[in-house]
């Protein structure tokens, strides 16, 4: 049974009021979750070195986490939509802290995949189920309150390597477990979260005794079933060409332009500023013009600018990653709420399998750009995904969901 966002918050806020301390909750707690997560990969070179690991190995360690953290994601959004679970993040978050433990003192392979498998556990159990508190305290703005709950992902992924270059590097694998304290503050969040959830479905039941909820839109579940299967389809576009840039990035300008590694790093840190800019812009802006729009504008807007990259020089790449990250950036919380808005009653399933998708989509790319670049050429993988946003035409089959726009 899904819950209606416009609930009073124990009685203390009117109803459609964005609830702001719920929604800065999340953000925080986004960003602590996607630091420890973004542990993992930062912390290679030291278990490789340690352990004797091959390559392989290494993409096993990889392969375990986003298995667990994305194909679990849809089965706990479905789980929790037919049977909320109030408190499920702050007990999705102690998975994390258990396998975080385990990190700091595996002493073989097998034990670091557990470890692993573990973080990507709590990883699937936040992601969907923080993502439908945040749509319930939007307020009824909805990309609002996405945005702000992925932008704090955004900052805990860059912030995450940054510690481990200054705490696991020179201290050793024992000081993974000083973010233990990372994962217990955001426990202590997460059950604030889970009080104000719980009197949300307590509100909830004893609305739905009077008929409120949230309605459906006016399709059939064939036209429903399209638009998710064209939003994957969305997703799949925008997580690979992504990719590209974020694993790639400084591998395609130290070997097309000769940079150095440093110089690399910078051109690599303005990208993912843009993309957080990006993050931030696209759910507000979909909340005044629609969400369709915003789709359309951040997946097939992008493609003039991919299409160019691979021929201009070391400043106008520079110049126009800024867009691009920026415009593909703003894609992710619009197609969330846009399919929210698709299936209202199954928030947490929406979520899980967007958000489960996204993070495969990650990891095959990632493989595949890297296999394709081994076999040719890395600007030849630049010029074959500059294509990839044009798989944004198939915006033009989704159906048009106006709603009230919240001023």
């Amino acid at each position: 049974m899904g819950v209606d966002e416009s609930e009073s918050v124990g009685g203390q806020k009117r109803a459609g009021e964005t609830v702001y301390i719920v929604l800065a909750a999340l953000s925080v707690s986004h960003l602590l979750n996607d630091l420890m997560q973004s542990l993992i990969p930062a912390v290679y070179p030291v278990f490789k070195e340690t352990y004797d690991l091959n390559y392989t190995q290494v993409g096993l360690i990889t392969f375990t986490f986003q298995v667990t953290a994305s194909l679990l994601q849809p089965v706990v959004g479905l789980y929790t939509d037919r049977r909320p679970q109030p408190y499920s993040l702050a007990a999705g978050m102690a998975f994390t802290l258990t396998g975080l433990v385990l990190l700091s003192v595996a002493n073989h392979f097998y034990s670091i995949l557990l470890a692993a498998g573990l973080i990507g556990i709590g990883s699937s159990v936040f992601h969907p189920e923080s993502s439908r508190v945040a749509r319930l305290a939007s307020g009824g703005r909805y990309g609002f309150a996405q945005s702000l709950f992925q932008v704090g992902g955004n900052a805990g992924t860059a912030l995450g390597p940054l510690l481990a270059a200054f705490i696991v590097v020179p201290w050793g694998q024992p000081s993974i477990a000083w973010f233990s304290a990372v994962a217990l503050l955001a426990m202590a969040v997460l059950i604030g979260v889970g009080r104000w959830y719980q009197r949300q479905l307590m509100a909830r039941i004893a609305k739905s005794k009077t008929g409120g909820g949230e309605s459906r839109p006016g399709l059939s579940r064939t036209r429903i079933g399209v638009s998710i299967v064209i939003l994957l389809l969305l997703i799949f576009s925008k997580y690979f060409y992504l990719v590209s840039l974020s694993n790639y990035y400084t591998f395609y300008l130290i070997d097309k332009f000769g940079v150095s590694v440093q110089e690399a790093q910078v051109y690599l840190f303005i990208f993912l500023g843009a993309v957080a800019v990006g993050t931030v812009a696209g759910g507000p802006v979909g909340d005044r013009v629609g969400f369709k729009t915003v789709i359309w504008v951040s997946i097939l807007g992008v493609l003039p600018f991919t299409l160019v990259l691979p021929y201009v020089g070391l400043f106008w790449t520079a110049v126009l990653t800024v867009p691009i990250g920026m415009i593909l950036a703003s894609a992710f919380s619009a197609i969330i709420v846009y399919a929210q808005e698709l299936v209202p009653s199954k928030v947490g399933t929406i979520a899980g399998l967007f958000f489960g998708f996204a993070f495969g989509m990650g990891g095959l790319g990632a493989a595949a750009l890297g296999g394709l670049a081994d076999k040719t050429s890395i600007e030849f993988v630049y010029r074959v995904c500059s294509f990839l946003p044009a798989i944004g035409l198939l915006t033009g089959f989704l159906p048009n969901l106006e709603r009230a726009r919240p001023k």
